[in-house]
């Protein structure tokens, strides 16, 4: 069996793994980047190839695989944890590289998602994973797209080396907290495995110079968790989305709705709802890019966010319904929070109020800004705009 049968039949146990970038409904398209709509995936000859949003809203074809399927831990959720029993492949690095080189110079792809099961430790898995991104970059000239998957247990100079050799790191937190990770994955140390690498980029980042990176700069980070299995609620993922963003640079947090594998401790699990997914992305969009703050997210009683409405226009119609924002003298923050408004529609309010202030809803249609949604929620001049619509 060749390197590309082998990803084949990789990408069938894959296929039922949690996955990095689910798919999210039209809804999450108020907030999310232009363009930049996660998981929108396809699959090329039965391979494993995803579209990966890259900064400023590019898409591009992926190949995600692993260089390993045997794995040593023993995450209650996932396919390819210790104890399921199904078919394991393992390929060298420079059977991998190969394999990307091929696939990228075919223009199948135009990058590569790279991660592993946890072979002989964090370390040595991490060894080889390096070793791949470094035989794709110095032996085979390759100068396209590499996220690379820092192992838990990896030491701190491996996390360097594979910020100088990747476009993107990552580092799966899974559960939000040290309480939830402990049910999800047992084999697996929060605090010292997890969010210490996450630290160590940082650091990294901010102390040493960026042209020590690939290409010149330093690669952004994301994280993953899985919802739905173990009862943590939107708060809890949340605070930690939020704190990740603020403090560590956080590109992005995914989040992975669960559903049951097959012969793993947690197969009789419902999964989650695909709903409450989109909610939780919609509020890690408004932390990142609206200015939101934790504490403005309408939490019901249980702590998680209400399905039936999303968390802008939630907020919005609690503190809004009854004192409009008026356009022409709020500032970057309060329009921001206008549903309908986004970082786009904001600038270009701000650079057009430079010059004249804003008479009517004429006026904002013509800068390209729906207002249907924005119409219950401002003034113009004083004045609630004449094109009125309905709140519910």
């Amino acid at each position: 069996m060749d390197t590309l049968d082998q990803l084949t039949r990789i990408s069938a146990d894959m296929a039922v793994e949690i996955d990095s970038e689910p798919s999210v409904s039209a809804a999450l398209a108020q907030f999310a980047p232009p363009d930049c709509v996660p998981g929108r995936s396809l699959t090329i000859s039965d391979l494993p190839v995803q579209h990966a949003c890259l900064p400023g809203g590019r898409t591009i074809p992926v190949l995600k695989t692993v260089l390993t399927s045997v794995c040593e831990r023993n995450c209650n959720y996932c396919c390819f944890r210790s104890g399921r029993d199904t078919e394991r492949f393992t390929f060298k690095p420079d059977e991998l590289a190969k394999v990307v080189v091929q696939l990228h110079q075919q223009g199948v792809i135009r990058g590569t998602f790279l991660s592993s099961g946890v072979a002989g430790g964090g370390i040595r898995t991490q060894d080889r994973l390096i070793d791949t991104a470094e035989i794709l970059r110095t032996k085979m000239g390759y100068r396209g797209y590499i996220h690379l998957k820092i192992m838990p247990g990896a030491e701190r100079a491996q996390v360097e080396r594979a910020m100088q050799l990747a476009d993107r790191v990552s580092i799966n937190l899974e559960g939000p907290n040290t309480r939830r990770l402990a049910l999800l994955a047992p084999m697996k140390v929060f605090m010292e495995e997890l969010l210490a690498p996450m630290r160590w980029v940082e650091e990294i980042r901010q102390t040493q110079p960026p042209h020590l990176g690939w290409n010149g700069r330093w690669p952004s980070t994301t994280t993953q968790f899985v919802v739905g299995a173990v009862g943590e609620n939107d708060l809890e993922l949340l605070q930690t989305t939020a704190y990740l963003t603020r403090n560590l640079h956080l590109a992005r947090g995914y989040f992975s709705g669960f559903r049951p594998v097959d012969r793993t401790p947690f197969e009789e699990r419902a999964p989650v709802n695909q709903v409450r997914v989109n909610r939780l992305y919609q509020a890690s969009f408004l932390l990142r890019d609206y200015e939101f703050e934790l504490e403005e997210m309408p939490f019901v009683g249980s702590g998680d966010l209400p399905l039936e409405v999303d968390p802008k226009l939630g907020w919005a119609r609690q503190n809004l319904g009854e004192a409009p924002v008026e356009v022409n003298r709020a500032n970057r923050r309060e329009l921001l929070h206008i549903p309908g408004f986004g970082p786009k529609a904001v600038r270009s309010i701000l650079e057009y109020r430079r010059r004249h202030p804003l008479h009517n809803i004429e006026d904002l249609k013509a800068l390209g800004i729906q207002v249907n949604r924005a119409v219950p929620f401002i003034l113009i001049n004083g004045r609630r705009p004449a094109m009125q619509m309905a709140l519910w």
